[in-house]
């Protein structure tokens, strides 16, 4: 690993930095979404509030006693940052905790009626079913009588764009290329990613995927699954989803059964690889995974050894979006030409990241591209989601 001292934990304490803004700003408006996405009972309105006073103006405060996961938060750190401000403990981690607190308040963990029920379930379904949906849906079709490279490439920089999946699927239909069919990509290797899957014989190679949003982000991780299944590419495909309703949209196991029937209910080629999809979890082509450490507030060096091992032995791992690249690399400022393969290093097998710039972590960027950078947006384009990046390490 790169010296860690050049590169510090980014913290939400200093006022006008993006961290200090989710923090202040970001966090009480998702309580206000989530209060009035549902009708909450007076008790979760009274936790909420008091969340919103503690995440805000208060102090960290252990779990409750009786939390089925209290023991385990105190491994990932709860004790040492109980009595410190939301403020000055790892970004990361702050954030992790006001998701795992907000789901305490609406009584996500029961016992009681509103057990189980996800508090950002209606704003994943009003994307999963919106008209630009249907429109990067019915772009499949046309791709289907595309050169296998075109359709490579589309439905890759589908995944990596998330709810811009109709840029990737239109410009690539088009017959574009390279650059100019992704004209916001910071660094691009995406010809080693394809070189590692290629590398295996025809379906024997396991893809594991660590998945980021659910909703209209999902759907194109799932299409770029169906694909490697369906060229051979690999004969098994690993999801991993989060355990439980974490950072407002990102993927669980129930956002995926919704994903999978926004396809199979759709036309064309969608349908199609809707029901590929589905039979694929019924034969073990495709598993689910809901690994705890998945909402963990932690970087993924720390990953237990389980998870470790399910890594080492996979062809490749992709992961996807901007929360997992800050875990992948460690949460940290590093220097922008910092090697991805240096902070990655103690990744059991290969991986790739496939993510959108929403965040000030960044590596792997060659001197010429910063400057550009810096020089057009100063330092808008870490965080702007008008950025992206493939970036791939594979060991020695």
């Amino acid at each position: 690993m790169p010296d860690t001292a050049s590169a510090p934990v980014l913290l939400g304490n200093q006022p006008g930095s993006f961290p200090h803004s989710v923090l202040a700003e970001r966090h009480p408006a998702i309580i206000r979404q989530v209060r009035e996405a549902f009708p909450y009972e007076p008790g979760q309105h009274r936790a909420l509030d008091e969340l919103l006073a503690n995440c805000t103006q208060g102090e960290i405060e252990p779990l409750p006693a009786d939390a089925h996961d209290r023991d385990l938060w105190e491994t990932w750190g709860a004790s040492d940052h109980a009595g410190r401000s939301w403020f000055d403990v790892p970004w990361l981690w702050s954030e992790s905790w006001f998701y795992r607190r907000l789901l305490q308040a609406v009584g996500y963990f029961g016992p009681g009626p509103w057990q189980g029920i996800d508090p950002f379930r209606p704003f994943k379904l009003a994307e999963l079913d919106s008209p630009e949906t249907d429109e990067e849906l019915a772009a499949l079709d046309d791709l289907a009588d595309r050169p296998a490279d075109d359709q490579d490439r589309a439905l890759l920089h589908g995944s990596l764009w998330g709810n811009r999946a109709d840029l990737g699927f239109r410009l690539s239909a088009e017959g574009a290329r390279d650059a100019d069919a992704a004209p916001g990509l910071v660094a691009d290797d995406s010809d080693r990613l394809w070189a590692l899957l290629d590398a295996t014989g025809t379906g024997e190679g396991t893809l594991c995927l660590v998945a980021d949003n659910a909703g209209r982000e999902l759907v194109p991780d799932l299409l770029l699954i169906a694909h490697l299944l369906a060229s051979g590419r690999i004969g098994r495909a690993v999801l991993h989803v989060k355990p439980y309703p974490y950072y407002v949209s990102d993927a669980t196991t129930a956002d995926v059964v919704d994903a999978l029937r926004r396809l199979t209910r759709a036309q064309g080629a969608a349908a199609a690889h809707g029901r590929h999809l589905w039979s694929a979890l019924a034969d073990g082509r495709l598993v689910l995974r809901a690994h705890p450490f998945s909402g963990a507030p932690l970087p993924y060096e720390e990953m237990p050894e389980d998870l470790r091992a399910e890594f080492a032995s996979a062809t490749l791992t992709i992961v996807k979006g901007d929360l997992n690249y800050r875990r992948l690399v460690g949460d940290r400022l590093w220097p922008p030409t910092t090697p991805f393969t240096d902070v990655t290093a103690y990744f059991p097998g290969p991986v790739a990241a496939l993510r959108t710039l929403k965040s000030d972590v960044i590596t792997g960027l060659d001197s010429r591209m910063e400057a550009e950078l810096v020089a057009a947006e100063d330092q808008r384009w870490r965080t702007s989601g008008t950025h992206a990046l493939i970036q791939v390490r594979s060991p020695r």
